[in-house]
């Protein structure tokens, strides 16, 4: 037996590791989480002011002539420009269905996904900073922040507008900051931060509501709503390079910080006696659920309730381990999401609706829910 083996106690204990992969529960809710995402994604790409079978639109979606060449392919994951510098050629001849599925309708699919997928991590995140599990990634003013900046972007420095992803980054940032500040007192706690996400929340709030009255052009105002609403209309391969890097941290971060969310999860004093620095772990894991939400504001807008459902939907299935939960986290908040896209898209056709409608039409009730059962259960 080769040496890198190890022995099989050794050999055990790395496989204990990943165990919980292996998980039936888990593995079922990412099998048909994928299903919906196939199954909505090819609805997306097949129905619209061009429409095409389900069979034309799986062609497209899966066309030699894109896969098989190198340069077609990386000039739509990365550019043409990034592909073009690493001496590929970006040029084919295309089939009609091909550029209308590559170019317009699967970069929406991949949009929503990378959303969901943001949404739901972060509000897992923040119900474990907070140990309240009716949080969600705006209930630290994420969303009421980036509102903010975009508006006042788009109403006062319109020059801007081209940097609308960063700016709603920024502000969503900085709101965060400010609801730390607030809930200080020699440390933080997570009603502290609740009740100041709830201030800072508010009053942004208020602050965009009185920016519509400063604008002059009813384009600029009906952007604006599109932004503060979520929607994903629009959207192209730039969202998709936008979010993409910012995603693939956000996960990764969030997957390695699965142990330290368990233990946050038993309270400050437990934590504490464990060696943990709470307010330090707060504070970065918060950052990591910031940054999750901030891509997706960037790319989508203030997209309501993902947040809130997905983790509960598969704390529901799967348990409260962290593991696993952020694991269903990546595959069903997609799932919610591009399924929600499908029907704002096609619902009303050709009129188009924002899909934070959909997700607050589905989100409210599920909201409710939950606060009747807790109120059952005697928790409020």
């Amino acid at each position: 037996m080769p040496a890198s083996e190890g022995t099989p106690t050794e050999r055990s204990a790395r496989l204990g590791r990943f165990a919980w992969l292996a998980d039936a529960q888990l593995l079922a809710l990412a099998l048909a989480s994928t299903l919906i995402v196939v199954l909505a994604g090819l609805a997306q790409v097949s129905f619209g002011t061009y429409s095409m079978s389900l069979v034309g639109a799986w062609r497209a979606v899966f066309d030699p002539a894109v896969w098989t060449d190198p340069g077609v392919l990386l000039g739509f994951l990365l550019g043409e420009d990034l592909a073009g510098a690493l001496g590929l050629s970006t040029a084919a001849d295309l089939s009609r269905e091909t550029l209308i599925v590559w170019n317009i309708r699967l970069p929406r699919v991949l949009v929503g996904a990378f959303v969901g997928m943001n949404l739901a991590v972060s509000g897992a995140i923040f119900q474990a900073v907070t140990r309240n599990e009716l949080a969600s990634p705006f209930i630290l003013g994420v969303s009421s922040g980036a509102g903010l900046a975009i508006l006042l972007t788009l109403v006062v420095f319109s020059g801007l507008s081209t940097l609308l992803p960063l700016v709603a980054a920024v502000g969503g940032a900085l709101a965060f900051l400010l609801v730390y500040a607030i809930a200080w007192k020699g440390g933080t706690s997570p009603v502290r931060l609740v009740l100041a996400g709830v201030i800072v929340g508010t009053v942004f709030n208020s602050l965009q509501t009185g920016m519509f009255f400063f604008a002059d052009d009813i384009g600029v105002v009906q952007n604006a709503i599109a932004w503060t609403t979520g929607s994903l209309t629009g959207t192209d391969w730039a969202q998709v390079h936008t979010i993409l890097p910012w995603t693939l941290v956000a996960m990764a971060l969030a997957l390695v910080s699965s142990r330290q969310l368990n233990v946050l999860l038993l309270g400050e004093r437990t934590a504490s006696a464990l060696g943990m620095s709470v307010e330090r772990m707060r504070f970065a894991l918060s950052g990591v659920a910031v940054l999750a939400a901030a891509a997706s504001i960037a790319v989508a807008g203030i997209v309501g309730f993902v947040g809130l459902i997905v983790p509960h939907v598969v704390r529901n299935v799967v348990g409260s381990d962290y593991k696993r939960l952020v694991v269903g986290c990546l595959f069903a908040g997609p799932a919610l999401l591009v399924a929600a896209d499908v029907g704002a898209r096609l619902a009303l056709s050709p009129t188009q609706l924002p899909v934070g409608i959909v997700t607050g039409l589905v989100g409210g009730p599920y909201f409710l829910y939950l606060m009747r059962k807790k109120e059952r259960l005697g928790e409020i």
